[in-house]
């Protein structure tokens, strides 16, 4: 098995929202599965940690691609879009449901400094501003994101948008907390910003 096959056999939800689009699921799979092996080839040095997010955003791309050939984009659209909300429907309730543990939302609070640093940061292939501390509050802006420049690259800026309104999904209705955003960089915006805040 190749890696592309690998990484695709991780897709599994892409896979499930693209047999409820078409009989020809297997077909534009195998299809999306050669596509991402030219994708990983063309990009085969990128360091590891910018591949942590590759791993998301090739495979994203290859099936995209791969389905507005055939079916179009509103239909490409909808079968990775639908499975990002699958995804994030699976992850909020139970970050929810952690929210509501005693000090479990300041610590939360506290542990994005860190947590962005290392997971979003430049050796990831992001630049950020970040901002002083404050007690109950995290402020960061990505100013330069691997997931619109690889995206964009690959012909399919407008996927991004699916990926920053993960964060709403997931974030936004936190209980006792606000995630506060302005705008993002894969809908047009100069950066993506982001702010929790611990509720009084």
């Amino acid at each position: 098995m190749t890696a592309s096959e690998k990484l695709m056999r991780k897709k599994k939800v892409y896979k499930a929202e693209l047999d409820k689009a078409t009989p020809m699921s297997g077909e534009l799979w195998e299809r999306a599965t050669v596509r991402l092996d030219e994708i990983q080839t063309r990009y085969g040095t990128l360091p590891k940690g910018v591949r942590t997010h590759t791993d998301k955003i090739f495979p994203a791309a290859a099936v995209y691609l791969t389905v507005k050939e055939e079916l179009g984009e509103k239909t490409a659209y909808s079968v990775l879009e639908n499975a990002s909300i699958r995804l994030c429907a699976e992850v909020a309730p139970k970050l929810a449901k952690l929210m509501k543990l005693p000090g479990m939302r300041g610590l939360f609070v506290k542990l994005w400094d860190p947590m962005t640093r290392k997971m979003f940061g430049p050796e990831n292939g992001f630049r950020n501003v970040f901002y002083p501390r404050k007690k109950g509050e995290y402020r960061m802006d990505v100013i330069s994101c691997p997931y619109f420049r690889y995206f964009t690259e690959l012909g399919c800026p407008e996927i991004t948008k699916i990926f920053c309104e993960n964060d709403d999904r997931i974030y936004g209705c936190l209980p006792g907390l606000k995630f506060l955003r302005t705008g993002t960089l894969g809908k047009g915006a100069e950066k993506c910003d982001f702010r929790m805040k611990k509720e009084e």
